[in-house]
């Protein structure tokens, strides 16, 4: 397996991840000798890392960004035919103890999001894995309107996890942030604390953009773009 070293600049990044635009996940994984898998139901990490492994991505599972050294966050984006998103994107874990303190200036999700890459990819099921194609790369920080949104949901989730109300989370609060279960398997379990402050064994939680947020950072790339031209 051939790992491209990391990008040097910020430059040098968005020109690699154009390179790949347009091409399927076959002849990327050629390239760099990744074995593609038949589906994706045991292997759901594959095109992640088959697009960090290109791009020169060396944060692994580690909680920092990337590309730390450029501040820049990777997020492959499955989309359909019409350029909308198949799902929500994952952000990071919520923190569920020793959360006392953490404001959104501090938060991980603020650190997450700060400046993002994202790289569509063909999602449908219909398409053969090794057939889909990557899309144009996006690099996007949030407009003071679309912070504001996530500091808002973020701030409202946060304060039910502190209040010890983490089981009267669903995934239907927040505007375009939610929490949801997030976990190998649903037997996994971690520490929160209830209402009384008491320990609780629960499943672990993860921040994620949900699909009309996400779909709105493509929309507005595609008017800039309309614009343009």
């Amino acid at each position: 397996m051939k790992i491209h070293p990391r990008p040097t600049s910020e430059a040098e990044l968005i020109q690699r991840a154009a390179t790949i635009a347009g091409y399927s996940f076959k002849a990327i994984a050629t390239h760099i000798d990744l074995t593609i898998p038949n589906d994706l139901r045991r292997e759901k990490g594959w095109v992640g890392k088959l697009i960090e492994l290109y791009l020169g991505a060396d944060a692994g599972s580690k909680a920092e960004r990337d590309f730390a050294h450029l501040g820049i966050e990777l997020k492959t984006i499955p989309i359909n035919q019409l350029g909308q998103p198949l799902e929500t994107t994952f952000v990071c874990v919520a923190p569920l103890t020793a959360n006392h303190g953490i404001t959104w200036e501090s938060s991980h999700v603020k650190y997450k999001l700060n400046k993002v890459l994202w790289i569509p990819v063909e999602g449908e099921r219909d398409i053969p894995l090794a057939e889909r194609r990557v899309g144009t790369p996006i690099l996007w920080q949030p407009s003071a309107g679309e912070e504001q949104q996530l500091k808002q949901d973020w701030q409202e989730l946060m304060d039910m996890i502190v209040l010890g109300q983490i089981e009267q989370i669903t995934a239907r609060q927040g505007e375009v942030l939610q929490i949801r279960p997030k976990a190998a398997n649903g037997k996994a379990l971690t520490t929160a604390f209830n209402e009384y402050g008491e320990p609780i064994m629960t499943r672990p939680r993860g921040f994620y953009l949900k699909k009309q947020f996400t779909a709105q950072i493509l929309n507005n790339y595609l008017n800039q773009v309309t614009q343009q031209n």
